[in-house]
């Protein structure tokens, strides 16, 4: 789209409905104020009944009645859904989990991204709606697939992956014997004579090497970024101008997204926050109190996170992001899936405009009466009744048009996330609660509580401009993100594990944190993980939990506090601080504050439930919490609310014009 501010979408299904429909769904849509539909992503069975027997009449005519009534489209390619004709024809063509099971026809996501003969089907069905569909002028943009890797899909443990694993390898390390020395395959005697002799790591009496752990992950990942490249080359060439786009997922991180969002023009990804909220580690009474609103920084975490893979094309841009499905009510596939607070929607909706979403798209325009996601809320009830979304989605729509133009600027505060470090510690957690994703978010949420917004970057990214960075979890620091620190004139606060494994999964010779000692000058001697009930006091500012490390400090290294013990819990050279653990909620807000304060950046003390997000000079303050709250101190003097008020209800949003 030409002009991208910000405007809604919604996911739409024609062939699931009679024909004597379509008009009166397009009519409402514009009426509801949608502008923008995405169709055709599950289609294949019914464009491609049998081998080349195209029936494409009814798309034809679906795109048609979308285009006449003024909608943009967005076309999926059909790929997360092969036919069960094709299965048929290459039965080996499916995943195979690690039990060694195929992943059988039945639902979606049935294939095997690394199986040669689907990936030519798949670059066949791609082109076939490219050279159609390409040039036609409602088609404003094409997504590829749906949700890569979802339903733990991005590694196979088939035949087909083992061989082409083999090939990666070949590839990687040239020669067997630099990879027996890359794997330390002098271990337990598994040292290969030849690439041929590689299998998968599933299987194992017990666990696997670590490093042929790790490179099987960069192989899978490696092979979305392979299969979702050939698509998106079709694509540019029978469809140009058009942006191409992926929908990635919530608290998904089994490949690379920012390797695979090189190829893209927009990173778009699907939020359900009340069906994300048991995944995480949270107890009871806090996913009761949110269990109608979904956790308050998860949904800003990912699209600041998708914002920041939207922007590896162009780095002196904010950064491109949509929300190609956002939750419009109760869900179907959480373990409990409770009806959103009355005005959920539309706070998510104005919370990810206020993080830079071009377009929020709402899935789906109708539930569906069959199939496997009918207790799936949708804008419209089975009957064709306007269900809350809907109504909350037009009140949007109506606040979206009155609302000054606004441009998503460069934060002052930058937070490091990476794939493959979060890899590392699944492979050796060494602590049975430690999840890198979980620290991540917790330094994120504790940012937030400051009223901070927040740029997430990729290792290695020029870090210039930012007043303070954060890398809550980095295991493998490469050379490239080593100049970047080093360069960067901004505090930067290190995580506990940081510079803790080499590319190879190894100890770096010295131990840890490897090459950050150019900046601060410390040894990790030990480490340890802790028991749930227990912890490391840090003074009266908090404790460490689940993980503790003993640190010697070189000369020219504060310890700037102490464990109860006597262990250096935050040590400072500079403008570099190091975390020795996993800090409480307590420590850490201490810890983020300060670091704020020492870089001169403005702390805005959100309060319980209350998150805040400036887009230009437009402040959005949204209540996540069950009762009311008062907003006055998030408002500066001269400002002009806009929408809301200065104390919001359950589900209350305010938008400000700050002076």
């Amino acid at each position: 789209m030409a002009d991208r501010s910000p405007t809604l979408g919604v996911c739409y299904y024609p062939e699931h409905w009679p024909r004597d429909m379509w008009e009166h769904d397009a009519a409402r849509m514009v009426e509801c104020g949608i502008t923008v539909v995405r169709i055709g992503e599950f289609s294949w069975s019914r464009i491609e009944p049998s081998r080349d027997d195209f029936q494409f009449e009814w798309l034809d005519d679906a795109v048609e009645v979308l285009a006449k009534a003024g909608l943009n489209i967005v076309m999926g390619t059909p790929t997360a859904t092969p036919p069960k004709w094709l299965v048929d024809e290459m039965p080996d063509m499916v995943a195979v989990d690690a039990q060694g099971n195929p992943r059988k026809f039945g639902s979606r996501r049935h294939y095997d991204f690394s199986h040669i003969g689907f990936r030519v089907e798949s670059r066949r069905i791609t082109e076939i709606f490219a050279k159609r569909y390409g040039e036609h002028p409602a088609i404003i943009a094409w997504q590829t697939d749906n949700e890569y890797g979802c339903h733990d899909t991005t590694m196979s443990y088939s035949d087909a992956a083992r061989d082409g694993f083999r090939v990666w390898l070949a590839a990687r390390y040239g020669t067997v014997d630099a990879l027996n020395e890359a794997w330390g395959n002098i271990f337990w005697s598994m040292e290969l004579a030849s690439f041929e002799d590689a299998e998968l790591p599933n299987l194992t009496v017990t666990e696997p090497n670590p490093a042929h752990v790790l490179d099987f992950r960069r192989y899978s990942s490696d092979q979305v970024v392979a299969f979702n490249r050939e698509q998106v080359d079709i694509i540019r060439a029978h469809s140009p101008g058009r942006d191409v786009l992926h929908n990635f997922m919530q608290h998904y991180t089994e490949f690379d997204h920012f390797d695979v969002s090189v190829d893209l023009d927009v990173a778009t990804w699907d939020s359900y926050p009340i069906g994300m909220l048991e995944r995480h580690g949270r107890d009871a009474a806090w996913k009761n109190w949110y269990m109608r609103a979904g956790d308050p920084d998860s949904q800003a975490f990912h699209h600041d996170l998708y914002r920041a893979c939207g922007r590896v094309k162009d780095r002196s841009q904010a950064g491109r992001m949509w929300v190609m499905e956002q939750q419009p009510g109760p869900v179907n596939w959480a373990p409990w899936n409770p009806d959103p607070h009355p005005g959920m929607v539309r706070l998510w909706t104005h919370e990810a405009i206020a993080h830079g979403a071009e377009v929020v798209s709402y899935f789906r325009w109708r539930q569906a009466p069959f199939a496997q996601e009918q207790f799936h809320a949708g804008l419209l009830r089975p009957d064709d009744t306007e269900d809350r979304g809907y109504d909350e989605a037009a009140q949007v729509a109506l606040e979206l048009a009155d609302l000054p133009k606004a441009q998503t600027t460069r934060a002052k505060v930058a937070l490091v996330f990476d794939y493959a470090s979060i890899w590392a510690t699944e492979i050796q957690p060494q602590g049975a609660d430690y999840d890198g994703f979980t620290l991540a978010l917790e330094w994120y949420s504790a940012l937030r509580r400051q009223g901070q917004n927040i740029d997430i970057v990729r290792p290695g990214e020029a870090l210039d401009g930012y007043s303070a960075v954060f890398v809550p979890h980095l295991l493998m620091v490469s050379d490239k993100a080593s100049v970047t620190f080093e360069n960067c004139d901004g505090h930067i606060v290190f995580g506990s594990r940081t510079g803790s494994r080499t590319e190879h999964h190894r100890i770096p010779d010295g131990l840890p944190p490897g090459p950050l000692r150019a900046l601060i000058d410390i040894k990790i001697n030990r480490v340890e993980s802790l028991r749930p009930a227990h912890c490391h006091l840090v003074g009266n500012t908090g404790s460490l939990v689940k993980w503790a490390e003993q640190v010697e400090a070189g000369r020219g290294v504060d310890v700037i506090a102490e464990t109860a013990e006597g262990h250096p819990a935050r040590l400072r050279q500079g403008k570099v601080d190091y975390i020795a653990g996993w800090p409480d909620e307590s420590l850490l807000d201490g810890i983020i504050s300060d670091t704020l304060d020492r870089a001169g950046i403005e702390r805005i003390e959100t309060g319980d439930d209350l998150r805040v997000r400036d887009r230009g000079n437009l402040r959005t303050i949204v209540n996540y919490g069950p009762k009311p709250r008062d907003t006055a101190h998030l408002i500066p003097s001269g400002a002009k609310v806009l929408v809301g008020e200065a104390t919001l209800g359950v589900a209350g949003v305010a938008i400000v014009e700050l002076p």
